[in-house]
Order: structure tokens, then C-alpha cells, then sequence
């Protein structure tokens, strides 16, 4: 279940910072900054996005605009890594998570 997001890193003049443009609109119109997973409170898809990133893919901040993601690197920060957590957001069923039969309904 879920389609991949489709997601091209764009250059920055900090190398402070990653942007990531994509396919899908995360916020609205509305801009969305995260300094802490702790200071996320929601269970929104950008809320999600930013819990994920903040505590699997090393950055220190993470700030989504429609459907720019952008997040301040942190020690160990991996460019790969981050794209292919964006790109995947959507993704449910991977390795080693049953996939749903019709009896498991009833």
C-alpha cells in the first residue's frame, strides 16, 4: 500500500541545510518547523515526516513548505539516507510487516 513520493535534493547556499523537493504536498499552504521531536504534538503527515527525520536521518531541524522539505544537517547526516526516507514516507507494506488478508477483517 502507499507510492512512493517522487523527491530531487536541490542545491543550497548553506551547507548548513538539504532541500529536498517533492511530488506531494505536505502542508498546505502553511509553513511547519521543527526544532524537536518533542516539540511535535500532532500525528499529521507532516508531523510524522518531521518525527522521522528528527530521530532517524540526523538533522537538527526540519521546516516543510507545501512540498519542500527542508532540514538542518546534524552530525553524520546522510543526503541518500534522508531522500530515501522522504521518498518511502508513503509506503506501508515493506519487509517483514504481513500484508492484511480478508479473513484478518472479519
Amino acid at each position: 500500500m502507499g507510492e512512493p513520493v517522487a523527491v530531487v535534493q536541490k542545491s543550497t547556499r548553506s551547507d548548513d541545510f538539504a532541500v529536498f523537493e517533492t511530488n506531494r504536498n505536505f502542508t498546505g499552504m502553511g509553513h511547519e518547523t521543527f526544532d524537536s521531536v518533542d516539540q511535535i504534538l500532532g500525528d499529521r503527515p507532516v508531523d510524522d515526516l518531521a518525527r522521522m527525520l528528527l530521530e532517524e536521518a540526523s538533522v537538527s531541524q526540519v521546516h516543510v513548505y507545501a512540498q519542500s522539505v527542508t532540514v538542518k544537517k546534524a552530525a553524520g547526516f546522510d543526503a541518500a539516507k534522508t531522500l530515501e526516507l522522504i521518498e518511502n514516507f508513503y509506503i506501508y507494506y515493506r519487509p517483514g510487516v504481513e500484508v492484511p488478508t480478508e479473513e484478518s477483517f472479519s
